[in-house]
């Protein structure tokens, strides 16, 4: 019995991995059953005892990568480095592009999701997920900033729930960016330097941003 499920767990994962590469190259919308499952070397019938249909298939893919992630949120900016909390901010955003260069998996979820998927129908509801995710995110970025205002390391006059929102805004464009710059001649030779730009720009000591003139008409 033991064997029978280590060999059902095989298959899934293998029936992920070939899904995510055909999402990849050719779109959700366009990609059947019966081609995920060539790719996998499975019948339908195998992809049909793991999984409902495509829908399924596709938020179990999206969670292989997302749960993972998550969790690393919470072990870096809610960890115990409690003196320095934008130094814990700063290395959860540089983990996360080693992720994307590292992880060709990850990169090709986000890959999917970003470019590669029409969200209607049932894929409607990832919308909502995502946008739970980023409030999420916002909110334990929140916290990891009024820790560094407790410190005494935050910008005087930065709201942390401002900040937070930046940096969550900030770190959405620069992945979506860094996955369209293909050759590298866009962003990603400077990503590393855009992050310790973002967060030095939040430490005491660092000028106040000055607010655009009002225009007169």
């Amino acid at each position: 019995m033991r064997r029978t499920k280590e060999e059902s767990e095989r298959t899934r994962r293998q029936i992920l991995g070939a899904a995510r590469k055909v999402f990849a190259r050719q779109g959700v919308t366009r990609t059947s059953l019966e081609e995920v499952a060539r790719a996998a070397g499975v019948t339908r019938g195998a992809i049909y005892w793991h999984f409902a249909d495509k829908t399924e298939l596709f938020y179990a893919m999206r969670e292989q990568v997302s749960v993972p992630m998550i969790d690393r949120i919470d072990f870096v900016l809610l960890g115990p480095d409690a003196s320095d909390p934008l130094a814990g901010i700063e290395r959860y955003m540089r983990e996360l592009l080693d992720v994307m260069e590292q992880n060709r998996a990850a990169r090709q979820t986000f890959q999917i999701m970003g470019f590669k998927c029409e969200y209607v129908d049932g894929f409607e509801r990832e919308l909502a997920l995502q946008r739970d995710r980023h409030a999420e995110f916002i909110g334990k970025l929140t916290q990891a900033y009024r820790r560094a205002a407790r410190a005494g390391r935050l910008r005087a006059g930065l709201r942390p729930e401002m900040a937070a929102l930046d940096s969550c805004s900030f770190l959405v464009g620069m992945i979506r960016m860094w996955l369209l710059d293909t050759n590298g001649s866009l962003l990603r030779r400077q990503a590393r330097a855009l992050i310790a730009a973002h967060i030095a720009n939040r430490r005491r000591g660092a000028p106040a941003r000055k607010r655009p003139a009002a225009r007169s008409l």
